[in-house]
């Protein structure tokens, strides 16, 4: 794992998923649950530790994402009822259309996996804006999951 000096370097330095300092209510809450599952000097929670009904006013726009393997692919493992209704849990990325709100996904996944810090996506210009965060999750001896909210505020 990365250490904090190492993270706060990388999400001082410009990049385009780069996490604004105040963050939508909901995505915040969020933000902080994840950080509430620190164990001790970790970094990053692990995912077995991710219980998304605990959010339960939220868990419409929760969703988990598996990062599978050493080519970083990453498949869907849970979708939020808020966030589609096609079916997308148990789909990797690259197996449908991006559509609302996962429009640029894989590109904001593979940044999270790289920074191994959050990441922050916001689409002002859409007819419907939305925001939406991704938090590294450990397991396994690697960053193996990813939580994410969408804020459609």
């Amino acid at each position: 794992m990365q250490t904090q000096a190492v993270q706060a370097a990388v999400m001082k330095s410009k990049h385009p998923y780069a996490v604004p300092t105040r963050l939508p209510p909901d995505l915040a809450r969020v933000r902080a649950y994840w950080e509430g599952l620190l164990r001790g000097a970790a970094t990053m929670p692990f995912w077995d530790d991710v219980k998304t009904s605990d959010l339960p006013d939220l868990v419409g726009s929760l969703f988990l994402i598996g990062v599978m393997g050493p080519q970083e692919r990453f498949r869907f493992d849970q979708v939020g009822e808020a966030l589609t209704s096609d079916g997308l849990a148990g789909k990797f990325l690259d197996e449908f259309e991006p559509h609302r709100p996962f429009e640029f996904l894989r590109s904001q996944c593979v940044a999270t996996v790289e920074c191994a810090a959050p990441t922050y996506f916001r689409d002002a210009a859409a007819a419907l804006p939305y925001g939406r965060l991704l938090l590294p999750l450990w397991g396994g001896g690697r960053i193996s999951m990813l939580l994410g909210v969408v804020d459609a505020a």
